[in-house]
């Protein structure tokens, strides 16, 4: 199930870098009424947590919090449409669901608690990795259409080298919760689990 909501996650990176790049901005009118909305509507989900308490209204909070984040980034890559700016919706996307994740950890105690802070964290990690790599690899191929051969070489190579530091990074995520699986387990098998863990991430 993670597998395909991240297979998901990776497709939907895709189309806001190749269609969303595109679309029609905006006017000045129409961008301030909608940042007035997101003002408005994050008023009114911080006070519906007021009535919660502890780590529910905590949970809350970042939910509304996260919300409005994602709402101004969303407005600002309709306004301004560029990579960059959709880069930053997708960006802010991941640190909305990590900030919610997070609090909902606070819930458990223990190896759970660890675990589910770094399973957060990883998936935080993977889609970050994704949508830097494709910014890299748009912005290389923009820079290729704009000038030589040459230039579309050296944009084949970026595009390359941004792939291989996704991968790297995203292996680094998994290999830390994989190490938190193994902590949860007793010795000889906790020492075979890391190993194990260690020859798949090529640690």
């Amino acid at each position: 199930m993670k597998n395909m909501q991240l297979t998901a996650i990776s497709m939907a990176i895709g189309l806001v870098f190749s269609a969303g790049v595109m679309a029609e901005a905006m006017t000045k009118d129409a961008y301030k009424a909608a940042e007035a909305k997101i003002a408005t509507e994050y008023t009114a989900d911080k006070a519906k947590c007021d009535a919660l308490a502890d780590n529910a209204k905590d949970i809350c909070l970042a939910e509304a919090k996260g919300k409005s984040k994602v709402a101004g980034a969303e407005l600002e890559a309709s306004y301004e449409p560029s990579a960059k700016h959709h880069y930053k919706a997708v960006v802010a996307k991941a640190e909305a669901d990590y900030g919610v994740a997070i609090q909902k950890c606070d819930d458990q105690t223990g190896n759970e608690k660890d675990l589910c802070v770094k399973e957060a964290k990883a998936v935080e990690t993977r889609v970050r990795a994704d949508a830097e790599a494709q910014l890299k690899v748009t912005q290389a191929n923009k820079t290729a259409s704009d000038t030589s051969a040459a230039a579309d070489a050296k944009a084949q190579e970026a595009g390359v080298a941004a792939r291989q530091d996704a991968a790297a990074e995203k292996s680094d995520a998994n290999y830390a919760v994989a190490k938190e699986k193994c902590a949860a387990l007793m010795a000889p098998d906790s020492d075979r689990c890391l190993e194990d863990a260690k020859a798949k991430y090529e640690k």
